[in-house]
């Protein structure tokens, strides 16, 4: 299997990775280019590949680093469809449209978040209404959320108030309070912002220019960080009986779950960026996963995003702790293990294959 080759070590190496297998697929390619700069001090950018009939109605719809540092699974999921010629198996009355690195600035930094440090699957809402979604839990944990020094005693009593409020109400009300989204702390984590960012008005041009034409979508979103080591959650939004989960369940089969059903790792969310493909695409039919892949557990995971959240906010990434802070967050998302990339590999090829044929066949 040559899982292992197709992910890369770093940003620079997967846009390089990406752009060669879809050149030599035969894609046309369309770049944006994000205002910010990589560590490297040179520009970062989202690259978007285009396959099949322009005309086909129907289209497949990959996404790849909504949360920037995640962007090594979904490369190379991207980078192994095309090599392994799956492009080619596609048919006439389906399409592709591959996006490559959606944050590319969190991509560069190994940050989930944007240069703008807002979550951008937590951003896709009506900014203009000039009203955004309460989140009273988090507002009761900020206060510890960012302490002075990571080595320090503030972090010590971050823990605690952690180890109290999951005695109270339990380990997955503090993980939903955390993450469902909040948009009053603009230094905290899972921060929506307040404006469309860079990314968001991005992914909404990707989706107007590409697929607005398109009467059915199926959209797939690679994300890495929640659940069992390697194993492939298919994370979508349906209500249990209802004719989407049924849609859902011929499409792709077992592994699906629902957080409006309680039976997801992810607790349910706001602003996900599968609504600015719905507000861009109207008059599509959509069928939207997030296929989440497992690496760590929750509470190392919910550390190295508080981590470097403070590293960004109060110290230096280029500092020792820096880099051992950076070193930890790449872990987290992206195990440069064998066996995980493997796995990973496996189900995307397996995943992507049952959204084509889905599209094919509705």
């Amino acid at each position: 299997m040559d899982a292992p080759s197709y992910f890369a070590t770093g940003y620079r190496a997967a846009r390089a990775a990406f752009l060669a297998a879809a050149n030599a697929a035969g894609a046309r390619i369309e770049t944006f280019d994000n205002p910010a700069l990589a560590p490297d001090g040179l520009p970062v950018h989202t690259d978007v590949a285009l396959l099949g009939d322009a005309a086909a109605e129907r289209l497949l719809l990959v996404n790849s680093a909504t949360h920037g540092g995640e962007g090594f699974c979904g490369s190379g999921c991207l980078v192994g469809w095309l090599r392994s010629g799956a492009h080619k198996r596609l048919p006439a009355n389906v399409r592709a449209v591959l996006v490559h690195a959606i944050n590319p600035h969190g991509f560069a930094w190994i940050r989930r978040v944007t240069e703008d440090n807002v979550d951008l699957n937590r951003n896709f809402i009506d900014h203009a209404a000039g009203a955004w979604p309460a989140n009273g839990d988090y507002g009761k944990l900020q206060t510890v959320i960012l302490p002075e020094r990571w080595d320090g005693d503030g972090r010590a009593s971050m823990e605690a108030v952690f180890a109290a409020y999951m005695a109270e109400h339990g380990a997955f009300a503090l993980q939903t309070a955390l993450s469902r989204g909040q948009y009053d702390h603009a230094n905290g984590i899972f921060y929506g912002g307040r404006t469309p960012t860079w990314s968001n008005r991005t992914f909404r041009a990707i989706a107007e220019g590409f697929c607005r034409q398109a009467a059915q979508i199926a959209f797939l979103d690679f994300h890495t960080g929640l659940g069992p080591y390697g194993h492939a959650e298919m994370i979508a939004r349906f209500t249990p009986g209802s004719a989407e989960e049924r849609r859902l369940r011929v499409w792709f089969g077992e592994g699906l779950t629902s957080p409006e059903a309680g039976d997801s790792t992810s607790p349910p969310l706001t602003g996900l960026i599968a609504d600015g493909l719905i507000a861009g695409c109207p008059g599509a039919d959509i069928v939207s996963v997030t296929v989440e892949y497992g690496t760590y557990p929750i509470r190392r995971i919910l550390m190295a995003l508080l981590a470097d959240n403070w590293l960004h906010a109060r110290s230096d990434p280029a500092s020792d702790l820096g880099r051992a802070i950076k070193a930890e967050m790449r872990a987290c998302f992206y195990p440069d293990e064998t066996d995980w990339k493997e796995l990973v590999w496996l189900r995307a090829r397996q995943i992507m294959g049952r959204a084509v044929s889905g599209l094919s066949a509705a």
